[in-house]
């Protein structure tokens, strides 16, 4: 349908008599079956178009009474992102407008039958809608139909068009006055009133003006009433008059945020906002109702800084929503709350999840803080938590969501004891403060002294952590303070609505991220408030949750230095980010001495040196060449850069790892695209599960902290980009993981879940466990046939394992002679102390060591006699009369060896080892899981292509 072009009559019109709005439309009060021109002033609202010079086109639809809400559009005609003729908006004349004509407006909008209009809503935006002017809250903005009765509304003081219109920030003052028109759809007699008393008359009139001067502070009502013969109309709004700002100082011993007073019934409030007029606590406190109240204005401290509040009468025990509302239009919260309730969000958390989670509050918009004066506090049971040497943490990494179903503190607490028995002594937990949404790895935080109410109540988190130092486990707190979104309130204060990004005047972050990798809003860590920020969130978790360190993400970001997108000018050393760095860690240490930090950092190794010197920790991620490793990929399985002695460090204080949450999966990689050679294949699941064993084994065998993802010991094979339909892509990446608790009844994923548990043990051992505190470490990690070393005084290890998919020989030095001990599979070899050939079968691994701490019995394994069965096995002491005995077995393949008890008639009684063991000769010990009653048994020892049965006898 054709578009008419305003004439000029009327375009000049809408500009002078309407330019305050946002939008303005002609008529004024328009009917579906007229036409109507709506006026667009980018200098309002968000101001995205301010100072566009392109074509500007509209994205348009209409609210009906079939539409379900406000955000139901219905009959959109041009799809987003497109430049339809019919579409462009033409420019106004002065800068910054922009207008669209619609003749017809139900025809335009081809109605359905029955169907009315009751708001047009509309955006003005680029080309590829990239930019879009909106109101200033980002909302949509809307245009509304009128029947041809009465109607009378007012024009100024200016409105935002949101579908239900509110008044623009009205900062005025006692004794100031304020220009106020009205008018009505037709020939009326108009009146306005101010507090109940009338200011102006306008007889037969279509409109009435007045400019009333304010006389008293606090709550206003402006009502205009248009009478028409018997039909009278009104419309009235609200606003609020402040007196001039109390200057007083802060009382003593408050600090930013929420200070909870003796007594419980009386809160001080404290916000950090130089530069504004006007703060008011707004929400469920006596009196407020969600609406500004002389009695909650917070008086301004001399110097201007602060803004504070004592809030006096209220109930010990109850919660009370709540927010500042900033010079009259800005509504957040405390940057400091503990407690937060979302509107968007909230409602998907189940009640199972958080048992009596406060309602949202119905007269509330956004997000609004908590506060609870009397709340209960939680009864610590271990107060004298003793940290686990940072040397030798053994560290699993979680994100809770994919880790348990519930995805919550209590299930976690009660899932601790298979961490416990793995062996892990430090528990990594991906962001758990408050972040957008709920499904999510946390990487978006919004708050940070909240704990996010997706993963349960506080007292839930502390109870957990309490759990946690029961058994010996730290809890480290993955966080991210390099950035925060835009609903943080430190965000939201100082905000640049024009270029959707932090205002120049943002005390704590940058307009622009000065580095690459930079997500949502940068934090600027050389202003001071930024700094007191970090000590005021880490201090908090540190102690009131006894959190015992913080894995910083994207660390390498806490710099000034701009690096713009060259990421190699970013990794360079950079003093003021190191300088940066050391005084942070100098704040933890004085809240809490000996707590970690780990810093996500990937710098050149001259600053990582640095920092490792002073005392923090680092990750190392040797993904890409354990990945290879376990692959068969020679050429790129060199993983000595997970070792600290390789990048010249004086201490061990490098966190290596081969997975993280933000890796592709090792098992994944191999079972896609691992090699082989003849019927050996590293795709093969219970193959590529053998060579994780191997790859364990050299990792966790280094000395320094380690760390595993999830699952990750159970061999979890589920790309990184999975997605929920089961199809990989990478948009996917942060999408729900399938949980797989059933793995573990996969004797071969057991088998390499028990693998790292023996590990992580022999890191705990009394006689090997300043082992792996030292730098004594020697290596040989290029080829296929790689080894490890570590020598102390007393106790020595060696790893040996071939990573090619052939068969390898390769010449290694036990640092002694005499007998060692295969850690794993308890057989023994004899060293020589001199240089030795071993022969290795493909995938084949040892971890030997000179102590016999598993004792072993030391009988020699001699050559069996071959009765022309190539599986042989030697049975003893046979007869027996304990629960242990042992097995001399010479194995004629590589592959699984099952071994198991029998009754003489051939019926299993239990299984005493399914395991994978590569040609050769063996001396096993056999444990029976219970003391067999006297008489005769078979042992059956079976691989893939032989079996054996040896009779055995029980006394």
């Amino acid at each position: 349908m054709k578009r008419k072009i305003l004439l000029p009559l009327l375009f000049v019109f809408l500009f002078h008599s309407l330019r305050a709005q946002l939008l303005s439309w002609s008529p004024q009060f328009a009917q579906g079956n007229g036409n109507i021109t709506i006026l667009m002033d980018a200098t309002k609202g968000n101001q995205a178009l301010m100072g566009f010079s392109g074509n500007v086109y509209v994205h348009i639809g209409v609210i009906t009474n079939l539409s379900a809400n406000s955000g139901d559009w219905k009959h959109v005609p041009y799809t987003w992102g497109t430049t339809p003729a019919a579409a462009q908006a033409l420019p106004a004349g002065p800068p910054n407008r922009w207008f669209y004509t619609i003749s017809n407006i139900n025809s335009f909008f081809n109605l359905s039958a029955g169907e009315t209009i009751l708001k047009i809503a509309i955006l003005f935006r680029d080309g590829t809608g990239s930019t879009v002017q909106r109101n200033a809250d980002g909302s949509d903005m809307f245009v509304p139909l009128y029947d041809n009765s009465l109607s009378v509304r007012f024009n100024a003081p200016p409105f935002e068009p949101k579908y239900i219109p509110v008044l623009e920030p009205i900062n005025k003052q006692v004794g100031e006055s304020i220009p106020v028109t009205a008018v009505s759809s037709t020939s009326s007699d108009l009146k306005l009133y101010l507090n109940g008393s009338l200011i102006q008359t306008a007889l037969a009139d279509t409109s009435i003006q007045a400019t009333p001067v304010l006389t008293v502070a606090g709550n206003q009502e402006l009502v205009v009433e248009a009478t028409a013969g018997a039909n009278t109309k009104k419309d009235t709004l609200h606003f609020f008059v402040a007196s001039a700002p109390n200057i007083a100082a802060l009382p003593s011993g408050v600090q930013d945020g929420i200070n909870y007073e003796p007594g419980d019934t009386s809160i001080i409030f404290v916000l950090y906002a130089p530069g504004k007029n006007r703060v008011s606590l707004i929400g469920e406190f006596p009196g407020s109702n969600w609406s500004e109240q002389t009695q909650y204005v917070l008086n301004k401290t001399p110097d201007g800084n602060r803004w504070w509040r004592r809030v006096t009468g209220l109930t010990p025990g109850t919660e009370y929503a709540f927010q500042y509302l900033v010079d009259g239009n800005l509504k957040t919260t405390d940057p400091y709350c503990e407690k937060i309730l979302d509107p968007w969000n909230d409602g998907s958390i189940p009640a199972a999840t958080y048992p009596g989670l406060k309602p949202y509050p119905a007269a509330a918009t956004g997000i609004v803080g908590v506060v609870q004066p009397g709340k209960p506090a939680y009864n610590w049971h271990v107060n004298n938590f003793s940290r686990p040497d940072k040397r030798n943490l053994m560290i699993y990494e979680m994100l809770m969501r994919d880790f348990t179903a519930a995805h919550d503190w209590k299930t976690m607490t009660d899932t601790l004891n298979y961490l416990k028995h793995l062996g892990i002594n430090a528990v990594e937990v991906m962001p758990l403060n408050e972040f957008e949404g709920n499904s999510s790895w946390g990487y978006n935080p919004d708050f940070f002294l909240a704990p996010d109410k997706y993963y349960g109540p506080a007292n839930d988190f502390k109870r957990f952590i309490d759990s946690c130092h029961s058994k010996g486990i730290a809890v480290i707190m993955d966080i991210a303070l390099n950035h925060a979104t835009g609903l943080c309130p430190l965000a939201a204060l100082y905000w640049d609505g024009a270029n959707n990004r932090p205002a120049a005047n943002n005390p704590w972050f940058n307009q622009v991220a000065t580095h690459p990798f930079s997500v949502f809003n940068d934090f600027n860590h050389e202003s001071q408030p930024t700094k007191y920020f970090f000590k005021r969130v880490t201090e908090h978790w540190l102690q009131q949750y006894k959190i015992d360190g913080f894995r910083f993400d994207l660390s390498k970001g806490f710099t000034q230095t701009n690096s713009g997108n060259d990421v190699n000018a970013w990794s360079s050393y950079d003093a003021s980010r190191v300088a940066i760095w050391k005084s942070y860690y100098d704040t933890l240490q004085s809240r809490a001495p000996g707590s970690y930090a780990i810093l996500e950092h990937f710098a050149v190794n001259a600053e990582e040196q640095e920092l490792s010197n002073y005392g923090m920790l680092l990750w190392g991620n040797a993904n890409y060449n354990f990945t290879a490793a376990a692959k068969g990929d020679l050429p790129n399985s060199n993983f000595e850069y997970a070792l600290h002695t390789v990048r010249g460090w004086n201490n061990p204080y490098l966190v290596s790892y081969m997975e993280s949450h933000d890796e592709e999966r090792v098992m994944y990689n191999t079972l896609q695209s691992g090699l082989g050679s003849g019927s050996y294949n590293t795709k093969d699941l219970n193959t590529a599960l053998k060579r994780s064993e191997m790859c364990a084994s050299f990792l966790t065998m280094m000395p320094g902290p380690k760390m595993i993802w999830e699952f990750g010991e159970q061999g979890y094979d589920y790309s990184i980009n999975y997605c929920t339909n089961g199809t990989i892509n990478n948009n996917c990446r942060l999408d729900p993981k399938p949980i797989r608790w059933d793995y573990l009844q996969d004797a071969s994923r057991k088998g390499l879940h028990d693998v790292y548990g023996k590990l992580f043990s022999l890191r705990n051992h009394p006689l090997y466990k300043n082992g792996f505190l030292t730098n004594s470490v020697d290596k040989n990690l290029t080829g296929a046939f790689k080894w490890l070393k570590i020598t102390t005084d007393t106790s020595n290890l060696l790893v040996v394992g071939n990573f090619d998919v052939i068969p390898q020989a390769g010449t290694v030095t036990f640092q002694s002679a005499g007998t060692w001990y295969d850690y794993l599979d308890n057989s023994t070899v004899s060293a020589t102390g001199t240089a030795q050939t071993l022969t290795l079968q493909p995938g084949e691994y040892h971890v030997y060591i000179n102590r016999n701490i598993n004792n072993v019995s030391t009988t020699a394994v001699s050559n069996l006699y071959y009765n022309g069965n190539p599986l042989q096995a030697k049975i003893y002491p046979n007869p027996s009369s304990g629960t242990t005995i042992f097995a001399n077995l010479n194995i004629p393949e590589t592959g699984n060896v099952l071994i198991e008890l029998l009754h003489i008639n051939g019926q299993k009684i239990e299984t005493l080892q399914n395991k994978f063991l590569a040609k050769g000769e063996y001396m096993v010990t056999l444990g029976l899981g219970k003391q067999p009653v006297s008489g005769n048994y078979i042992i059956s020892v079976k691989t893939k292509h032989y079996s054996n049965y040896i009779k055995f006898v029980v006394q």
